[in-house]
């Protein structure tokens, strides 16, 4: 199993929450993470998420060793797939 300090680190920006991805994550949990207003559930104690409506008049960003990626507000979308799918193979190179 990898050491966990060796493994990839991922940062960014999403609806004014700082976001970290960082070991081996499965998909689920990176689309939690990244919108995780949509995430949110009534009764999961986090009040300050319940309620967020998505705001589309902020840049949301992922930071990757790739480069800087805008994070769509919904990972349904084309986009928003993509996007999942290359945390998912950043954070788990050996598939």
């Amino acid at each position: 199993m990898a050491d966990e300090a060796n493994s990839a680190r991922i940062t960014g920006k999403v609806q004014g929450r700082d976001i970290v991805l960082d070991g081996r994550l499965s998909e689920d949990e990176i689309r939690d993470r990244v919108w995780w207003w949509r995430a949110s559930r009534p009764g999961s104690g986090d009040q300050e998420d319940q309620g967020h409506e998505y705001d589309s008049s902020r840049r949301d960003v992922i930071a990757t060793l790739g480069g800087y990626y805008e994070v769509p507000g919904d990972p349904g979308t084309p986009e928003g797939g993509e996007l999942l799918e290359m945390l998912y193979a950043e954070l788990n190179p050996d598939g």
